[in-house]
């Protein structure tokens, strides 16, 4: 087994020394292992808190408008959704600053912490004002969790999985959303609970699942590839060794494991962030920001309403959301877990192209359905099932493509970069401007805003089969060189 050559036996190298390794490839030469079983369960029960949070807000929409504390409007609702997004992309782009600065594993726990704290204070809120605020505080512990754990959905997973793997730990958002439905359908039957009890333990929820994820974040060791960049290279080694203990090379990848030379550097100056993201992978830049902006504003603008489509066109009684979330939670899981092998097989570009345009064109087709009035509210689930096999993987796509396509040191600021402007661009209009319309009353009017959000996929698709890189089963350095190798 080949190990790392460091040009001191140091724990910790001065900046400018250079490191020859071979770790990169030997994290992609590995099989499928417990190890990496156990990191993607701990990764994955983020996006289930996310699907949770997101969920919990939209199912808890018609009690939130009955409360006689709060007494929210459809407006109100999209306010508040859009207050969470908002801090979600401010909260991905400090933290993923950071990440790339101090590490991913460190992050972990900072932004998990400020999640915990605020979605509890959420069950305590008194106003708009203060729901809003204890929103958008949770909103930036979960922007914060998107950056660290693509970067190392990324690094410490091989090559050939990297893929399926993403996909499916993204998808898993929709777990949450389940575990949320499920709850508000318990949380707000009157006869179980008072609802304006109900709705506040819906968000205590989120809090207790976000304790045993702390625990399990001790399962996930530091990204070595970070390691290696920021002069600690024996660290890297050590790591590498201890999960190279439980997993096996694949026989014909021994002999193909090349070294790298990496120039040490404590941070990445904004200046060459910039200069990388928006000169030397301009094109990259131009796909992920279409990939997010559209996904966010579809997912965002149509989930953050669907409680109030089912409650103020189909006279869905409030505490019965949830038994329509649960079906639609299964199709948006089932998408990134049947086709996320076909983005490794087929390709990551033609799959990413199929999966936007699918979703744009079957959104049109179920809008138009809604706009004549054809549907009841069980067979517009069953259609929103169908559209969101198909949006559910490509949303996942979108992250796979920014975490993967940019180098190693500018990698979760990247992932946060085009978070935040998507989100911005697309999230964080949509709620409100879907909410608004749904106000109107006006079926065509609510159909005209499905027919945005399906252009805007049906673009971005445009853009990836024009621009979109061909990375499925590629180290990562392959993909995008490093900025400290060392020629």
């Amino acid at each position: 087994m080949q190990s790392s050559r460091v040009s001191s036996p140091a724990q910790a190298l001065p900046g400018g020394a250079v490191v020859v390794t071979t770790i990169p490839a030997r994290l992609d030469a590995l099989l499928w292992s417990p190890f990496h079983t156990r990191v993607i369960a701990a990764l994955g029960i983020t996006w289930i808190l996310d699907g949770l949070e997101v969920t919990l807000a939209g199912s808890l929409a018609g009690a939130l408008k009955q409360s006689g504390t709060l007494q929210f409007s459809n407006l109100d609702i999209g306010f508040a959704s859009s207050a969470y997004l908002a801090g979600a992309v401010l909260g991905a782009l400090g933290f993923g600053w950071l990440t790339d600065r101090i590490g991913r594993r460190k992050l972990f726990f900072v932004t998990l912490t400020l999640y915990l704290l605020a979605t509890a204070a959420t069950a305590l809120s008194w106003d708009l004002a203060s729901y809003a605020t204890f929103r958008f505080l949770t909103g930036a512990g979960i922007g914060g969790e998107y950056t660290a754990i693509n970067s190392t959905i990324q690094e410490l997973v091989p090559a050939r999985y990297r893929g399926w793997t993403d996909l499916v730990v993204n998808g898993s958002f929709w777990i949450g959303a389940a575990l949320g439905a499920a709850g508000a359908i318990v949380l707000l039957d009157p006869a179980v609970l008072d609802p304006e009890i109900g709705w506040r333990l819906a968000f205590l929820i989120g809090a207790v699942l976000g304790l045993i994820v702390f625990v399990m974040r001790f399962w996930i060791p530091e990204s070595p590839r970070w390691l290696m960049v920021h002069g600690r290279p024996d660290e890297a080694e050590r790591i590498v060794r201890d999960i190279e203990r439980h997993a096996r090379h694949a026989p014909e990848r021994e002999s193909e494991l090349r070294s790298i030379r990496l120039r040490m550097r404590s941070h990445t100056p904004l200046r060459e962030v910039a200069r990388t993201l928006f000169v030397t992978y301009r094109p990259r830049a131009l796909v992920g920001l279409a990939l997010m902006s559209a996904q966010a504003f579809f997912y965002n603008a149509i989930f953050f309403t669907f409680a109030l489509v089912l409650t103020d066109f189909f006279q869905v009684r409030p505490d019965h959301v949830g038994w329509y979330i649960l079906p639609f939670s299964l199709g948006n899981f089932l998408g990134p877990l049947l086709l996320g092998r076909l983005f490794d097989t087929i390709g990551r570009r033609r799959m990413i192209a199929f999966t936007y345009s699918m979703s744009g064109v079957l959104l049109v087709i179920s809008g138009y359905l809604f706009a004549i009035g054809v549907l009841s509210a069980t067979t517009q689930t069953l259609l929103w099932m169908i559209v969101f096999f198909f949006a559910s993987a490509a949303a996942s796509a979108a992250y796979l493509t920014v975490s993967e396509t940019f180098p190693l040191e500018v990698r979760a600021l990247a992932i946060a970069l085009f978070y935040a402007i998507g989100t911005a661009i697309g999230g964080v209009v949509g709620p409100v401007l879907l909410g608004a319309l749904i106000d109107t009353g006006s079926r065509i009017s609510v159909f005209a805003g499905y027919v945005f959000g399906s252009l805007l996929m049906i673009v971005a698709a445009v853009i990836a089969w024009q621009f979109g890189i061909d990375a499925e089963r590629k180290p990562l350095e392959s993909v995008a060189r490093p900025l400290a190798v060392a020629e």
